[in-house]
């Protein structure tokens, strides 16, 4: 049907109320289904296309869907199968609790026809509910003489099932004094009671324990059940009874306040207040009663006041017993006091020295002491003493009177203060003693001087510390006290090296630290021995010394300083000889260096930094041997020129240069040849490095020369043999040797080499020397061998030349 959609509002509200009353009245018959409540959720339900006359696919094509007023959508529709499937888990208890029926009501809505159709599902209870009881147990208080036939309500059970799967039975279990009795309620539920079937006796049996069982009909059978305790309650049928009728006890007069007694003890054999027994004193005298007291509740009695034998010597009372409901008991208590040694001894100090030196003669009066007891007999007779333990004794006078004495000298460093003990004890049983102290205080006198911690010191400084640096810090201790032990440090006197130690060192004379004046030098100081002196401020002072040994650390401080080749003096030059036939290998010369430091600082290396001829000539790293690295060639230049630098391993490493000058010749002749050919390079390095480098090895070759022959000269009378050299030579005789050259603790090897001839030449106003190299390491061919013939025969060519020579044997 149509609505006009130009009708008025009125109209309108008229016409959908009369449509939608139309579509009830064609869909009241309402669709009813059965479902078991817990099921899983799109568990079927029912097949509500059939039920409305459509197919399966028409629940969507005609916009099939569910109209409900609750909030939880408990069912849905399945459009693909047509059915209706649960939307969530069903719980019957929470919908409809303990109704009968179970109806969920909703409508199916047709849209495209606008029809609504009831439907109404019914949740079927399953039995998934066990019956319980609100409380797990129940505590019942029956008095025993509880009449028989009392009856006794019970809790009832819960089972929020319906039907058959409630609950439908009670059971008791099984019990002589109990039964069960169910009253059924009119329409309600069950009430269960316990009935007294016969009489209750607390004496024979206290407690019963009881199970109520509730159970339903379901299938599973489910049972709940209730734990009942029912406790008998006694009747005041007995009265208390004492387990003695009467009590004795002897107790010393000195026993502390707060003592126990004695304990009285009364039963009753009734339970509750009818057994609760409660004590207390009956017809006793009120002083009596000030001296006791006795807990209501445990029978205990204490001394609240001191006992004394002479005023009471027995003290006799009655104790009584009640309990609750009235009913009591009573018995005798005697205490007998006995007599004890109560008194202890009295201490009484009449003189006392509080303070005495260390050096108190043994024997000397501390303290005159006086002892006393009030008892008698073994009780008043009493012995004096001190510990065994100290320096000190106890001498007795008259009566009882003693006098505390040394017994041998005190140490005040050892034991500065005693407490001493003094005790007096008698003969009683139990023996009493009294304990003195008295506090001596032992005053100090100067007899310790000051002790080092170390017999001895050892410091090691590094050289070029700095002035007025500390470089230690020495401490003496003394045992002695205030001003005996103050301790000042100083420096015994002594001379380093021509100058007082005072000007080298000093030393805080309050702290012990030693500070340097002066910057130390390895290569000068070594080691010293330096004493320090301590003295304390007692009267007279006492003083004590112990020895310092300071050694100095090496530095790298000294550049490699070179001895051979030697700086040259007198504007001379030195030059060393290389045969054009010298093969590699061959020994040129040697550079020679040491180094004033020590250790590694010491250890030199050798390297070539310059040469004229790159390749030519290699130095050994260690030796600083000079070397030919290859053939010397025709067009090597005649003047070669090396720099050889040495360098120390120290941190940071120091080096020093030398230039070498090196003539490549096969003979004299051909130096002597060329030697007016040999000038300075036009180069600006190397005009300045020729200059230098002939004045060093002239100076160095005459410096050489000198020494050899004062070594010569010197070992001339040891030769055994010696042969003349020939006329024209007028030379000396050879003689092997090997010389090291020391400095400072570095031995540094010098290999000579052999000196075959010294031309001057008047006209160039300089000395040239050629050392001829040592051939003992080194294999020579025949053809250089042989160019050595010259040496035998030079005086003819010297003298053409107007010079003069002289012919020395090589030295090893």
């Amino acid at each position: 049907m149509a609505i006009q959609p130009r009708l008025p509002g009125c109209c309108v509200l008229v016409v959908l109320c009369l449509f939608l009353g139309l579509l009830l009245e064609t869909g009241a018959e309402k669709i009813h289904y059965w479902v078991s409540e817990e099921i899983d959720k799109g568990s079927f339900v029912g097949d509500i296309a059939k039920d409305l006359g459509l197919q399966p696919q028409e629940l969507a094509e005609r916009g099939v869907r569910i109209v409900s007023r609750g909030k939880t959508q408990l069912f849905a529709l399945n459009p693909r199968g047509g059915s209706l499937v649960t939307a969530s888990r069903i719980d019957r208890e929470e919908l409809c609790a303990q109704s009968a029926r179970c109806l969920v009501s909703f409508n199916i809505l047709v849209e495209d026809k606008m029809k609504l159709f009831p439907v109404e599902v019914e949740i079927i209870d399953i039995n998934d509910n066990t019956p319980q009881f609100q409380l797990e147990e129940l505590e019942v208080k029956m008095n025993e003489i509880t009449t028989v036939g009392t009856r006794i309500p019970l809790p009832f059970g819960q089972d929020l099932d319906v039907g058959m799967n409630s609950l439908q039975r009670y059971q008791l279990s099984s019990n002589p004094h109990f039964s069960l009795d169910v009253q059924q309620g009119d329409g309600g539920p069950q009430h269960p009671e316990m009935v007294l079937q016969s009489p209750l006796d607390r004496e024979k049996e206290a407690v019963h324990h009881l199970v109520l069982t509730a159970s339903d009909g379901g299938d599973p059978l489910r049972s709940g059940t209730l734990r009942i305790r029912v406790q008998v309650v006694d009747a005041n049928d007995n009265p208390p009874t004492f387990t003695q009728a009467q009590y004795h006890v002897s107790v010393p007069e000195n026993i502390r306040l707060g003592t126990r007694l004695l304990v009285v003890n009364a039963t009753d054999p009734d339970e509750g207040a009818n057994g609760e027994v409660t004590y207390s004193f009956y017809n006793i005298d009120h002083k009596m009663a000030q001296i006791f007291q006795l807990d209501p509740y445990t029978g205990e009695m204490l001394n609240k006041e001191p006992l004394d034998f002479e005023e009471y010597k027995i003290y006799p009372m009655e104790i009584q017993a009640q309990d609750g409901a009235g009913l009591m008991a009573r018995a005798k208590v005697l205490i007998k006091v006995l007599d004890v040694n109560d008194n202890a001894p009295e201490v009484t100090v009449t003189s006392v020295s509080t303070t005495i030196p260390e050096n108190f003669p043994p024997g000397a009066v501390i303290a005159l002491i006086n002892v006393h007891d009030q008892d008698s007999g073994d009780n008043g007779r009493m012995t004096c003493s001190i510990p065994g333990n100290l320096p000190f004794k106890l001498e007795k006078l008259v009566d009882n009177d003693y006098r505390l004495v040394t017994e041998r000298t005190l140490d005040r460093e050892l034991t500065s203060s005693y407490n001493i003990t003094v005790t007096a004890t008698d003969e009683g049983t139990p023996a009493l003693s009294t304990e003195m102290h008295i506090s001596l205080l032992v005053t100090d006198i100067n007899d310790n001087p000051p002790a080092f911690t170390h017999t001895s010191y050892s410091v090691y400084i590094p050289e070029n510390n700095p002035r007025g640096a500390s470089i230690f810090s020495v401490m003496a201790h003394d045992p002695d006290s205030n001003e005996n032990a103050q301790v000042t440090y100083s420096l015994a006197e002594d001379t380093i090296q021509g100058a007082t130690v005072s000007s080298y060192f000093s030393i805080n004379s309050d702290t012990g630290v030693l500070y340097a004046l002066r910057s130390l030098d390895y290569e000068l100081i070594h080691h010293l021995e330096l004493c320090v002196m301590a003295h304390d401020s007692g009267d007279p002072p006492l003083s004590s010394n112990v020895s310092l040994s300071l050694y100095v650390l090496d530095q790298n401080d000294n550049v490699p300083e070179i001895l051979y080749p030697a700086l040259p003096t007198d504007g001379s030059t030195g030059v060393e000889l290389a045969p054009r036939s010298a093969e590699p290998g061959y020994l040129v010369t040697k550079v020679v260096a040491v180094d004033r430091d020590s250790g590694q600082n010491a250890w030199l290396s050798y390297r070539l930094l310059k040469a004229s001829e790159p390749g030519l000539f290699a130095v050994g790293l260690h030796t600083g041997e000079v070397r030919t690295a290859r053939a010397l060639l025709d067009r090597d230049a005649l003047k070669q020129s090396l720099v050889v630098a040495v360098q120390d391993h120290g941190q940071p490493p120091l080096s020093a240069t030398v230039t070498l000058t090196v003539a490549v010749a096969d003979s004299i002749p051909d130096v002597l040849a060329d030697l007016d050919s040999l000038e300075p390079s036009t180069s600006p390095d190397d005009s300045g490095l020729t200059l230098y480098l002939v004045v060093a090895v002239t100076a160095v070759s005459c410096v050489f020369l000198a020494f050899v022959i004062v070594l010569l000269a010197l070992r001339m009378r040891r030769w055994h043999k010696s042969r003349l050299l020939q006329a024209a030579g007028g030379g000396l005789a050879g003689v092997g040797a090997s010389h090291f050259v020391g400095v400072d603790g570095v031995r540094a090897f010098l290999q000579t080499y052999s000196h075959e001839v010294s031309l001057t030449a008047d006209s160039r106003k300089s000395h040239v020397i050629f050392p001829q190299p040592n051939y003992a390491d080194t294999l020579i061919s025949n053809e250089s061998c042989g160019k050595r013939e010259f040496l035998s025969g030079p005086q003819s060519l010297l003298e053409d030349r107007g010079e003069t020579s002289s012919q020395v044997n090589p030295l090893y």
